[in-house]
């Protein structure tokens, strides 16, 4: 018997106010829930985090062993090695996933959202899943956004860019100086990376902010949003 089709993943969605015209997917971090993420972004902002016309999709990664759990289950994007940025990618555990998001923006293509009109991004470990999505597969995205994120030294991502000539979806980049799970130095040393690579990434800095979100960092976020999903003008037939 073949593997059985992967069951699409469980998601929390935070609908728009008035005509659903584009997508927003927010990846959790490593061992959290979509809905976890939602409710700490709505603890933080003290609403959820909604637009008028921006569906927010907050799917939740299945639980899978995780090596630096010593092979404990968790709900984890992809395995690791172990929380570094100097060791190889569990490239099969992130490929696997990455069929899976590509179910999910699909979905939201066959709703008749336009794949220019939907941004990928997330925290942590969900910032990296995007990165490996958006610019090893789905080109053709809105834009990309990484909060307190990283890529490894060899990354799958920096070899697919050397061999890419087309546009690319541009990166909003946060991350705490005083982060010491993910340390700024990876997430600087992989937004230099990027822009040598040709994509137009921008890197935010929160001085003091520790492996977290600030009420700042989503301000930031929501109004760099709406700047790459504007409202479209009804289309008058």
């Amino acid at each position: 018997i073949g593997m059985a089709a992967p069951t699409a993943l469980q998601r929390s969605v935070v609908s728009p106010a008035g005509r659903h015209t584009a997508s927003l997917i927010f990846l959790h971090g490593s061992g959290d829930t979509g809905q976890g993420a939602r409710a700490w972004i709505k603890q933080i902002l003290n609403q959820d985090m909604a637009f008028q016309h921006i569906k927010v999709i907050y799917p939740t990664a299945p639980a899978r062993p995780y090596t630096p759990m010593k092979g404990a289950f968790s709900n984890v994007w992809f395995d690791r090695y172990k929380i570094s940025n100097d060791c190889p990618e569990h490239i099969e555990s992130i490929d696997s996933m990455c069929q899976g998001l590509t179910d999910l923006i699909n979905d939201e293509i066959k709703n008749g959202i336009a794949k220019n009109r939907i941004l990928i991004g997330g925290f942590s470990m969900g910032g990296g899943m995007a990165m490996h999505l958006a610019y090893r597969f789905h080109r053709d995205l809105a834009g990309v956004f990484a909060l307190s994120s990283f890529l490894n030294k060899d990354s799958a991502v920096y070899q697919a860019l050397q061999r890419s000539e087309s546009v690319l979806p541009e990166l909003f980049q946060c991350h705490g100086n005083a982060d010491e799970l993910v340390l700024y130095s990876w997430g600087e040393e992989t937004n230099k990376m990027l822009k040598s690579l040709g994509v137009s990434a921008s890197l935010h800095t929160f001085p003091n902010l520790n492996h977290e979100l600030s009420r700042t960092e989503i301000e930031k976020l929501k109004t760099w949003i709406v700047k790459k999903l504007p409202t479209e003008e009804a289309k008058t037939n």
